[in-house]
């Protein structure tokens, strides 16, 4: 303490920095120079569990996880193989898809249904572990491989010891020597589940090679995840406070329609008169001396939705998400700023995406899957051994962002193509789909018209290729192959002539 104030005064005569004085203004401002790790160690348990209660409890919570989650994940995060082969391709993704079906342990939902709760759980808690489980080839699953979901209280936060040897567990994580990640210690019953009989307190070694880690980092060195809504909790909190309070206010003014006031009774113990019901068009006769008076019912004022706004504000700002998709409020914004504040939080998005969902979700999901469908035999991948990681590489797409005039973004999206800024597999990409199997479908569409005398493409398009789509007889082809006859015998085209 007496170094602490060394350093204050000495601070204050150098000067520099206005943020780091002790003056009037800053007098109280005492941060913590804890690393996260000791502060998520004593509060990280505290805050996931206000976090879950206000989800549970709270609206505006409940909109906010739901509205991330969705974003996020929308239909899937689906992989797309870059295998060149198109018949193997399109044989590992058949598999995949299959796959998916099988992928949940608990059996609840599919492969993206577990990235969607993944995605919830990160948010919420700040962290998610997904644990690999082989299976047997008797258990009839496409491949032996299911996930199961463990949630952040699985893993003791206050496990930390130095191990026999090189080693040491941090937070429920094993190292080794030289800082891997080497197993986690979970716990085998939920601390907070009292159905679950027995096992309390009881720990799990789990290799690290079985268990996916998902979180999203702030800081450097941290080992265990910490919620968002950590900087919304007080205001969401004392904001639904301050709600009940108003509501409680409204309904007992509502309570009473009008007072009767009567002179002093001669006897004053003797007991009044029961209370008067009223109704509508009512005529009330009153005894001499009696008088009449209607409560004077509080009203809000002017101060409280813009108090409510501005409060939401700060909150859907420390949440990280757009204020409409807290509130569910689209009368505050119009088109222009709307597509503002969705454009930057869309980057948001596609940035935890890709280093968070696919990076460590996605990608040790695929490798492992395709380790075990080709150990397994339901795949057979020439020269996999030698080739693996040409094997696994993959583009993942994400579901396609939907925007409020859809007309516009594809007329531009059409030009960029044939301006030759961005391919048709950049563009299909883009909107969660594989071009080659998109091509392949466009393809089969096409011959089937054709053999079924059928064009539902726009004349002129670019799909409908050179002239303005008429057909004879409902032949789409004829008027092609009529070109194509007259321009070998070097006679001139009937449509050419006056």
């Amino acid at each position: 303490m007496a170094f602490e104030a060394f350093r204050q005064r000495i601070g204050s005569i150098i000067g520099g920095f206005d943020a780091a004085q002790a003056h009037r203004r800053l007098r109280g401002f005492r941060a913590s120079r804890a690393h996260v790790n000791t502060l998520i160690a004593a509060s990280g348990d505290t805050i996931t569990a206000r976090a879950r209660w206000l989800v549970r409890n709270n609206g505006y919570a409940a909109n906010a996880v739901e509205s991330f989650a969705s974003n996020v994940v929308g239909d899937g995060i689906k992989p797309s193989s870059s295998i060149a082969d198109a018949a193997k391709k399109e044989e590992m993704q058949a598999l995949w898809l299959a796959w998916t079906d099988d992928a949940d342990a608990e059996g609840l939902t599919d492969f993206y249904g577990l990235q969607r709760r993944a995605a919830r759980e990160v948010y919420l808690a700040g962290e998610v572990f997904i644990r690999i489980r082989s299976r047997r080839a008797e258990d009839g699953l496409t491949v032996p491989l299911q996930l199961q979901m463990l949630p952040a209280e699985m893993l003791p936060l206050d496990m930390n010891r130095e191990l026999p040897g090189v080693g040491l567990i941090r937070q429920g994580i094993e190292f080794d020597g030289i800082g891997r990640r080497v197993a986690y210690h979970f716990l085998r019953r939920h601390p907070g589940d009292m159905t679950d009989p027995g096992l309390a307190g009881e720990t799990t070694r789990v290799p690290a090679s079985e268990v996916i880690h998902v979180l999203d980092p702030v800081e450097a060195g941290q080992l265990r995840g910490v919620s968002r809504f950590s900087a919304a909790i007080v205001k969401l909190f004392t904001l639904d406070l301050y709600d009940d309070a108003e509501l409680e206010r409204k309904k007992i003014a509502a309570m009473f329609a009008m007072f009767i006031t009567s002179p002093a009774p001669e006897t004053p113990l003797e007991p009044t008169e029961e209370d008067l019901e009223v109704e509508p068009g009512q005529v009330v006769r009153l005894d001499p001396g009696e008088d009449v008076s209607t409560p004077a019912t509080p009203d809000s004022g002017g101060t409280y939705e813009p108090f409510q706004y501005r409060t939401l504000l700060q909150i859907a700002a420390a949440l990280g998400i757009p204020y409409g998709y807290l509130t569910g409020d689209t009368a505050k914004g119009n088109f222009s700023n709307t597509r503002i504040s969705l454009v930057d939080f869309r980057r948001r998005i596609s940035a935890f995406q890709h280093s968070v969902m696919v990076y460590q979700m996605g990608r040790a999901v695929w490798t492992r899957w395709m380790d075990v469908a080709v150990l397994s035999g339901a795949i057979d991948l020439p020269g996999y051994g030698g080739q693996r990681r040409q094997y696994q590489a993959c583009a993942w797409l994400p579901t396609k962002w939907d925007w409020i005039d859809p007309m516009k973004d594809a007329s531009a999206e059409i030009l960029q193509i044939e301006a030759g800024l961005k391919s048709r597999t950049q563009a299909i990409s883009e909107r969660g789909y594989d071009a080659e199997q998109v091509d392949r479908e466009i393809a089969a569409e096409r011959k089937r018209e054709l053999a079924l005398g059928l064009d539902f493409r726009r004349p002129g398009s670019p799909a409908q290729g050179p002239g303005n789509g008429a057909t004879k007889d409902g032949d789409p082809a004829s008027n092609d192959a009529d070109e194509i006859d007259n321009s070998a015998e070097g006679k001139p085209d009937p449509k050419d002539e006056p």
